[in-house]
């Protein structure tokens, strides 16, 4: 699984984007944003890398663990320091507006992190060091049940705690474009942002096991007439300039979004190379047309939004 990034909002700090800069509307929203880029600072930082570990692992484990007779041994991979996740939680739990829903779930997010970081790191240096070699993979039998207890339980914990800053971040965001479209007019940050609207739409309507076509036609040509707008008004208005290396993520996106329809559309299956780049645990996003692309450029987009998209 390919952790979606969050965007920043208007005065927020991705996967899904973080919050961009700007004054909001009202201060209960300004105060809001402020809350959810802590909790999207920990999910952008932590939460891909904690996925890629998974699937490096599982790419050459069996359900049922590691049994010292496998071909190839990868490992795993650690993740990030969680010290700075956990103490802005702490922090940005106590920030008004309160919320016991969304507080709780980043306090789970916090928890099951920090569990999964020094297991990691054991499972790391084990693999690492070859010390299966020594005795007979006796501790990667031992950290099986664990590693998959942690995983899961921080699978569900990041689940939990998307859902809550989705539903808020969509309210924030529908808010900020009005008011940058009522204060401004359609100038560069209203494309901006209503660029990044549609994008994240459009990765939901792709992102998903059971896809449906019509909708995500629909969705992609409302994503493109946005790109369109977008780039057309950056060519005209070289004043108020948008970055062009966001123009460029957004028009990678569109295309890699247009690949993962056609191959749904034309039910175009993989070929074998490309399963076994799919199978091998992190290379999605090297298979065109696949939603491990898909996440890869979407979050490519988010980062390039996160780090300025006007300047």
């Amino acid at each position: 699984m390919t952790s979606i990034r969050f965007p920043a909002l208007a005065f927020c700090a991705a996967l899904l984007p973080a919050l961009a800069a700007g004054a909001p509307a009202y201060a209960e929203s300004s105060s809001l944003t402020g809350k959810l880029n802590a909790y999207v600072g920990c999910l952008n930082r932590l939460s891909e890398r904690a996925y890629l570990a998974r699937e490096r692992y599982f790419s050459w484990v069996g359900k049922k663990g590691p049994t010292g007779k496998e071909r190839i041994i990868y490992g795993t991979y650690t993740i990030y320091d969680t010290s700075e996740c956990k103490s802005e939680v702490e922090i940005a739990n106590m920030l008004d507006p309160r919320n016991g829903e969304l507080e709780h779930a980043a306090s789970a997010y916090v928890d099951a992190v920090v569990a999964l970081e020094p297991l990691l790191k054991e499972a790391d240096d084990y693999y690492s060091q070859e010390d299966y070699k020594d005795d007979k993979m006796a501790k990667g039998k031992a950290l099986h049940p664990k590693l998959v207890a942690a995983w899961t339980s921080f699978a569900n914990a990041d689940t939990t705690l998307r859902s809550s800053i989705d539903v808020l971040q969509d309210m924030l965001a529908v808010e900020e474009i009005v008011n940058i479209e009522s204060t401004e007019g359609r100038k560069a940050r209203y494309h901006i942002q209503a660029l990044m609207m549609h994008a994240k739409r459009l990765v939901r309507v792709q992102n998903t096991d059971k896809p449906d076509l019509k909708k995500i036609t629909e969705t992609l040509g409302e994503y493109e007439a946005m790109t369109t707008a977008t780039e057309t008004y950056a060519n005209e208005n070289k004043d108020d300039k948008i970055g062009s290396s966001f123009i460029n993520s957004a028009k990678t996106f569109l295309i890699t979004s247009k690949q993962l329809m056609r191959r749904v559309r034309d039910k175009v299956p993989y070929s074998t190379g490309e399963e076994m780049i799919l199978n091998s645990g992190g290379g999605a996003w090297m298979v065109e047309g696949s939603p491990g692309r898909l996440m890869h450029d979407y979050n490519q987009l988010v980062d390039s939004y996160n780090r300025g998209a006007r300047f």
